[in-house]
């Protein structure tokens, strides 16, 4: 079977899956596979469950007959497929990647964008390799825009991302310290996401550009630009109020609820890409206005008098700096529970005492570092208590309450810290 024949099914079909577990009737299995799954295994099942085909990349298991076919590759054809159905599109598709704020970055313009148009975009986490191709297939024709997250550990991933989902306009948030073991190297991060403004050059795309960032601005000399900063075509002024950041516009204020100086830019952005795409200053103030913030990530939760500030999705050194200046400016007592930044490779032992001991200069009442990084570092002040993993964190919260007025959990994904939610309340 070749791709177009694949995708003349993919037309007949009710969607995309590749869990056999959730088949929905008419839906295309893909059979994946993983260290600990093989999803070839379960391709009878899914036709039994109502799909309509499937895909499959073991030739024991193929039987066209029943609408199960032999690619060589499954993973791959998903990833055709999807390119294929990408070239059919004629909707403007924004990518978008960097190493903090893409989430955030792609749900605000996601709500700026819904004022005018029928938005599509990326849901939760599927922002790489598997998660690219199935939004890029869930792209109906109802559609107007397509908003594509793009993640990455590693170099050459955004180069995939990017050519199944061919952007027209590409949008690299930030250069951060995250994924440094993969990348190699902060160096290495600039590299692996800057593929994205390598494929709009080919492509003659156009990036959006924030000009306050001179990073940016050297790596897209050459390039289409919409811009927003102090030089941009776009300026906006930066307003703070009860710790939301706001942000001017003309003779307009948009007030976000959104936490941290660091949300400006992502506001600015999604207002940017509004007006560029002919939305009114209306529209846009109610999409930024409407945003609220979720899933731990910046999301301030107030309960029995306490400002509890969750950003537990994820943290890498840049991100747990900026979250950490944000938070010290807060009125009132203020603790601090943060924990492992992960993937950091050699950088980890000294990226973990940089901010504990930036933690302990900022002047928290608590300081409470989590994990077998952050509980070897050196920092000795009275206030700083070190726990080897959250739960030996959560024993702790048991049997001693914290008084402060304000909080923040903060930590990487796999540290979890939300379970310590339940015992600080």
């Amino acid at each position: 079977m070749t791709v177009p024949e694949l995708y003349s099914l993919y037309l007949q079909s009710s969607g995309i899956t590749t869990d056999s577990r959730k088949i929905n009737k008419n839906q295309l299995f893909f059979a994946l596979k993983g260290d600990n799954f093989n999803g070839n295994l379960y391709a009878s099942q899914a036709m039994e469950q109502g799909a309509l085909a499937c895909v499959v990349d073991e030739q024991k298991y193929a039987d066209p007959q029943k609408g199960i076919f032999y690619f060589e590759n499954s993973l791959f054809a998903l990833q055709n497929l999807a390119r294929h159905h990408r070239k059919q599109l004629n909707i403007p598709v924004i990518g978008i990647t960097g190493s903090n704020g893409k989430t955030t970055s792609k749900e605000l313009i996601a709500s700026v964008l819904k004022e005018k148009y029928n938005v599509l975009f990326t849901q939760g986490n599927l922002n790489n390799h598997i998660g690219v191709p199935l939004t890029v297939l869930s792209i109906q024709p109802k559609h107007e825009i397509a908003i594509i997250e793009m993640g990455a550990n590693h170099q050459k991933e955004i180069e995939l991302l990017a050519g199944i989902s061919m952007p027209d306009i590409g949008y690299i948030t930030n250069f951060g310290k995250a994924h440094l073991e993969g990348f190699g190297g902060f160096e290495g991060v600039i590299k692996g996401k800057s593929e994205l403004y390598a494929f709009l050059k080919e492509s003659n795309g156009t990036a959006l550009v924030n000009t306050d960032d001179p990073k940016q601005v050297e790596l897209t000399q050459d390039i289409k630009q919409i811009t927003f900063g102090s030089e941009g075509v776009y300026r906006f002024g930066l307003k703070e109020s009860d710790h939301f950041v706001s942000v001017s516009y003309k003779d307009s204020i948009f007030n976000s609820q959104l936490t941290g100086i660091y949300n400006f830019s992502n506001i600015c952005a999604a207002a940017s890409l509004g007006f560029y795409l002919g939305l009114t200053a209306f529209q846009v103030k109610n999409g930024i206005e409407n945003y609220q913030p979720r899933n731990q990530r910046s999301q301030i939760v107030k309960k029995n008098g306490v400002r509890l500030l969750l950003d537990t999705y994820n943290a890498n050194p840049s991100s747990m700096e900026a979250s950490l200046k944000n938070f010290s400016s807060f009125e009132g007592s203020k603790a601090i529970i943060i924990g492992d930044m992960f993937e950091l490779g050699d950088s980890s032992a000294d990226e973990h005492q940089k901010i504990a001991e930036l933690a302990q200069n900022l002047n928290f009442e608590y300081i409470f570092l989590v994990g077998s990084n952050f509980s070897t570092t050196t920092t000795t002040a009275s206030q700083i208590k070190k726990f080897k993993s959250t739960e030996d964190m959560s024993n702790y919260l048991k049997n001693n309450s914290l008084t402060s007025e304000n909080i923040l959990l903060k930590g990487s994904r796999g540290m979890a810290l939300e379970k310590l939610i339940d015992f600080i309340y």
